[in-house]
């Protein structure tokens, strides 16, 4: 019982580590979010899921800047991937050391960052990706 307890460990740590192949932007869009409610993103269409996009009436550059010192704010993160109009961090959470990948999306022709973010493994994040939105949303309001 207990290798088996062990094995699951393991394929657990794995699939935690492990980087999802459909992240990025394609046709302007995010990634849709899995159908369990462990992610929120600013472009779906599940109600329950839903967050609104942040505005974008600063400079892209000025923007990225801001929620990137957001999320070092936030803590246990790190930039995975970042372009002209994107960026791709992963929140690593306390305890558990579950990874949450989070995306921003800076669409500068219709002036918002659309923002995802999806727990890698589990079912329920307990709202925790829905706080976090709140909690870098705020920092990039005040400090715009």
């Amino acid at each position: 019982m207990k290798y088996v307890i062990g094995i699951i460990l393991v394929f657990m740590a794995f699939g935690c580590m492990s980087t999802p192949k459909n992240l990025g932007v394609k046709s302007g869009k995010l990634s849709p979010l899995k159908s369990s409610p462990n992610g929120v993103s600013s472009q779906t269409d599940q109600v329950k899921k839903q967050v609104k996009p942040l505005v974008l009436d600063i400079p892209v550059s000025d923007a990225k800047q801001i929620i990137k010192d957001a999320c070092n704010d936030y803590g246990r993160h790190e930039i995975m991937k970042e372009s002209e109009d994107y960026l791709y961090t992963v929140f690593i959470t306390g305890i558990m050391r579950y990874r949450d990948d989070v995306e921003f999306y800076f669409d500068a022709e219709n002036k918002v960052i659309h923002y995802r973010s999806q727990s890698r493994i589990g079912y329920s994040d307990m709202g925790l990706n829905r706080k976090r939105y709140n909690t870098l949303a705020e920092f990039y309001y005040k400090n715009k």
